[in-house]
């Protein structure tokens, strides 16, 4: 049995991204507290393909964490989402303001830090087809 562990799924459908596109549209996005909190996150498109390459390999059991092979900083999501919309990022969103608009998301996604790697999906052969947040956010939103 594997107990998958997953980090910020990222879709065009909804979550957080679609919460994150309006005001990144609008160019009021901006770092998310301090920024410099990792986010280990993975494209709903990687997802699906990871599970299916875990359901195949008989093989692999226990926990299996989810999640891109690149995690970044909030201030590197927040340049790489600026760039991919074409909107600068300079308006800050200080924790409290986070809390207000994203509720229990925003802590767990936002302002705690978490630097995840997907160690055994990779030593199970399997191959991101977005493996970088560049990579992910073109695919989803252009």
């Amino acid at each position: 049995m594997v107990n998958l562990r997953f980090g910020m799924v990222l879709s065009d459908t909804g979550g957080a991204l679609q919460k994150m596109v309006l005001p990144f549209s609008m160019g009021l996005g901006g770092v998310i507290g301090s920024g410099q909190q990792y986010i280990s996150w993975i494209s709903i498109n990687d997802v699906v393909r990871a599970v299916d390459h875990i359901i195949a390999k008989k093989d692999l059991t226990g926990p299996v964490n989810c999640v891109s092979p690149s995690p970044v900083t909030n201030a590197e999501f927040t340049r790489t989402l600026g760039r991919i919309l074409k909107r600068p990022t300079v308006f800050p969103l200080p924790a409290f303001a986070a809390k207000l608009l994203f509720g229990e998301m925003a802590q767990e996604l936002f302002l705690s830090s978490t630097r995840v790697v997907p160690e055994r999906l990779q030593k199970s052969d399997f191959c991101f087809k977005e493996p970088t947040l560049q990579e992910a956010l073109h695919s989803l939103l252009t």
